[in-house]
């Protein structure tokens, strides 16, 4: 009943399908249009540089799709309706984040386009099939974590601009924080690849590579639950 209710308020105003549309705007003209990361002027078949872009596109598209999911409830009112229905604050958590995934899954699901097309017009051998389906399995697990941070942050205010900064800020800090961190001369002992491993990209990378690693698989479900389990408490004490 969540899941579907996210999905329609979603859908209930233009600002749904005009994130979505300016998603696959925006990869349609970076991979195919502008000159210099267009995938056709590579020379061979690889979409190397989609999974590339992708991750900072859905940095800033997840946060819009997930900013109302419970900011616009407190905002509204209608949060204490929910809570009066027999739902737990795990069964609302887990809707919410379950419907704003559906819509995050509808974002990427057309993108697998860009794979067909370029193993068509691939003359010879095609595109890498391990490390393609390795990098939408990557890009998949990397939207849910954002997808969770952005449900935890519009737990904490009835702003939905506050939402999105917060959830965007924090997406970014996840992504790239870490392995930025690393860099600094003062980890350069080695604790450099301790403090890379904290972050999604090293983990995203990884998978990228086609290895499907269990440790990567646990690393994202330990961080979408993390999350999950602070907006569950945030939720039941409202």
């Amino acid at each position: 009943m969540i899941c579907k209710k996210e999905w329609r308020q979603f859908f209930s105003s233009p600002t749904g399908y005009i994130a979505l549309i300016i998603f696959l705007l925006i990869n349609g003209l970076l991979l195919f249009v502008f000159p210099d990361t267009s995938l056709l002027d590579f020379g061979y078949a690889t979409l190397d540089g989609f999974f590339k872009l992708a991750p900072w596109i859905l940095l800033f598209l997840i946060p819009t799709i997930t900013m109302r999911s419970l900011a616009d409830e407190y905002k509204a009112g209608t949060f204490e309706l929910l809570k009066t229905m027999p739902l737990s604050a795990v069964q609302i958590v887990w809707g919410k984040f379950s419907g704003a995934l559906l819509i995050v899954l509808l974002a990427l699901l057309p993108a697998i386009i860009y794979a067909i097309s370029l193993q068509q017009l691939s003359v010879v051998g095609g595109i890498d099939a391990g490390s393609t389906t390795g990098s939408y399995i990557g890009l998949f697990l990397l939207g849910a974590v954002f997808t969770a941070a952005g449900i935890c942050t519009s737990s904490y205010t009835n702003n939905t601009v506050v939402a999105f900064i917060t959830g965007a800020f924090i997406c970014f800090i996840l992504y790239t924080g870490f392995e930025a961190v690393s860099k600094l001369p003062v980890f350069a002992n080695g604790m450099d690849y301790y403090i890379e491993m904290l972050g999604i990209n090293f983990h995203y990378k990884s998978i990228s590579k086609g290895v499907i690693d269990i440790r990567d698989i646990i690393y994202f479900m330990g961080v979408i639950i993390v999350f999950l389990i602070i907006t569950q408490r945030n939720v039941a004490t409202k």
